[in-house]
């Protein structure tokens, strides 16, 4: 069985289904990526395996157990994190509390755990005292992270994580998913950067209109024709 399987779910807001049968999985220790154009579901998918949109058909399963409609903090206690494009730190808190605060379901020791967070990502230790909203916004996308790591995940889930980035703390951005994935976590992420995260991905969905249209490895679906032109940029 694979980490993650989405089986031909349907859901969305309201009555308006923005998921047609989407179908998807992710293994043990890999990146996958999402790419697709705007208003294909990509988005919505991520929110669906965490519970933040109704699922009405098809099943959800992580670690064999369906999640399907769980609330999100019964998802956290399995072992999967969600870190969302935008708001995604608590501003008023110090780097350091947002980090533990990833660590709110925990009864052990996690100070190892916080450690590592600074191994990885260096420009937190020395910026762990400020308020997280003082931070640009590479940092703050670092503190994001590190915090759901400060869970021990298997599976952390990113909604565009370089969205409005400069072009060189995108770089970064992904030299961290990387360093990520090395810690053994898998990741599952949607990125408008579609050609960098396809080159840094094991495989990949392309999604339109809530549907699949496109599944392969990373560096086949680079050098599939069709996907470079409609949705790589040629």
């Amino acid at each position: 069985m694979s980490l993650l399987e989405v089986d031909q779910i349907r859901g969305g807001y309201g009555d308006v289904d923005i998921l047609n049968g989407v179908e998807m999985r992710v293994e043990q220790g890999e990146i996958v990526a999402i790419i697709g154009p705007n208003g294909a579901g990509k988005s919505t998918v991520m929110k669906a395996v965490f519970g933040l949109v109704k699922v009405r058909e098809g099943r959800i399963t992580y670690r064999e157990k369906e999640i399907a409609n769980l609330r999100p903090d019964q998802i956290v206690r399995q072992g999967l994190c969600y870190v969302p494009q935008e708001k995604n730190v608590f501003p008023t808190l110090t780097v350091e509390e947002n980090l533990e605060m990833g660590a709110f379901i925990r009864n052990d020791d996690f100070s190892k755990d916080l450690e590592k967070v600074y191994e990885l990502f260096p420009a937190l230790y020395e910026k762990r005292r400020q308020a997280a909203g003082a931070l640009s916004g590479g940092q703050r996308q670092m503190v994001a992270m590190g915090r759901a790591l400060m869970l021990d995940p298997g599976l952390i889930l990113l909604d565009e994580p370089t969205a409005g980035l400069a072009p060189a703390i995108v770089d970064l951005i992904f030299e961290n998913i990387k360093k990520v994935n090395g810690l053994g976590v898998s990741i599952l992420m949607v990125e408008q950067n579609a050609k960098q995260a396809l080159k840094m991905s094991h495989r990949g969905y392309v999604l339109t209109t809530g549907r699949n249209r496109h599944h392969d490895t990373g560096e086949n679906l680079l050098n599939n024709r069709e996907v470079a032109e409609m949705f790589l940029g040629g």
